[in-house]
């Protein structure tokens, strides 16, 4: 199945479209007269070009590679007459797709979907520097029959320091009806986001958003050609102080699901999250460890029975103790 990648940016990832492993034998190679006295390394490199100078020159460091059976250096000269054994290792990503075993705090699960509280810290998905101890690991652990569906049915996500509700689904015909929905923008998903300052009650941020054109990790407002329809609607909640600074409760309901989203739309806003690394200031930052935003609400129509079903956790336990330290109250879920 293919995804629409205009259809919501949290489904941007680094890792394969589809479930495989790593099989690769060993690869021997057989050095003659006209391999006399060049460098190892380069000869390696020009008879198995398939694989990157550094990945072979890894190889070599860690004693994957064997001459004449016994580890040798890629710095060593080649007299014409080896015998070289490549080992072929699995590069992180080759294995992105490993099932892992791992706590998750599932709220709802059937036959066709799986919905989830996800704790702040947790990556969803494999991507550069994330190659294990994902959700999409957790899930495959779980649900092995996930490991034939896209994306192990992962259809939306939440930044790693964001916590709260996913919906996950556990087959084709499941993750393409989410998919379906999140194109109409009828998946009601609402936020908790506890900023700096104070908004005005209510509003509605309808501004495009594209890559930060400086910052590569940033996301930014922007009317660029290449640059997102972006649509959130915020409420005011209450207000508090954290060191005699104000802070808001506001709630944020999307539209759309661009990258950073909220994050963006109210730095643009003026209102940028406490705890925010990325979009807040510097000198405010020690006062939470994570930007406070949390996935609070998810309701969809359930993919099998058309049934409207809706989802509501607490505030993760940090979360409320720092709405606590501002002096504002968890409001009941309605």
């Amino acid at each position: 199945m293919m995804i629409d990648s205009d259809l919501d940016d949290e489904l941007d990832a680094e890792f394969p479209a589809e479930a495989g492993g790593f099989d690769a034998e060993p690869i021997t190679l057989q050095l003659n007269e006209e391999h006399c006295g060049q460098r190892l390394d380069k000869v390696v490199a020009g008879l198995v070009p398939q694989f990157s100078r550094s990945r072979l020159q890894q190889w070599f460091d860690e004693g994957h590679i064997l001459v004449d059976g016994k580890p040798a250096k890629g710095k060593g000269t080649a007299y014409g007459d080896e015998t070289v054994v490549v080992v072929p290792q699995p590069a992180p990503e080759d294995t992105a797709y490993t099932a892992e075993a791992m706590d998750l705090n599932i709220v709802y699960e059937d036959e066709s979907i799986m919905v989830i509280n996800k704790p702040a810290g947790l990556v969803v998905h494999p991507g550069s520097g994330n190659w294990s101890g994902t959700l999409l690991n957790g899930l495959l652990h779980h649900c092995p029959q996930l490991v034939s569906v896209p994306r192990a049915g992962i259809v939306h996500r939440l930044d790693k320091d964001t916590s709260g509700l996913m919906v996950v689904g556990k087959t084709l015909e499941a993750q393409t009806d989410l998919v379906r929905q999140l194109a109409a923008r009828t998946v009601k998903r609402e936020y908790f986001a506890l900023v700096w300052g104070t908004p005005r009650d209510h509003g509605t941020i309808d501004s495009p958003i594209s890559r930060h054109p400086k910052d590569r990790i940033k996301m930014a407002v922007s009317n660029a050609p290449l640059a997102k329809p972006a649509i959130t609607h915020y409420e005011l909640l209450e207000t508090g102080e954290l060191d005699r600074r104000p802070v808001s409760l506001v709630q944020c309901r999307l539209e759309t699901g661009r990258t950073h989203q909220i994050r963006v739309h109210m730095q643009h806003l003026g209102y940028a999250l406490v705890g925010d690394t990325v979009y807040g200031k510097p000198h405010l930052m020690p006062f939470f460890h994570r930007q406070a935003l949390q996935a609070r609400r998810l309701g969809l129509s359930h993919p099998a029975t058309g049934e409207h079903m809706e989802w509501v956790v607490p505030l993760a336990d940090d979360f409320a103790e720092l709405l606590e330290r501002a002096g504002i109250e968890e409001p009941e879920a309605v």
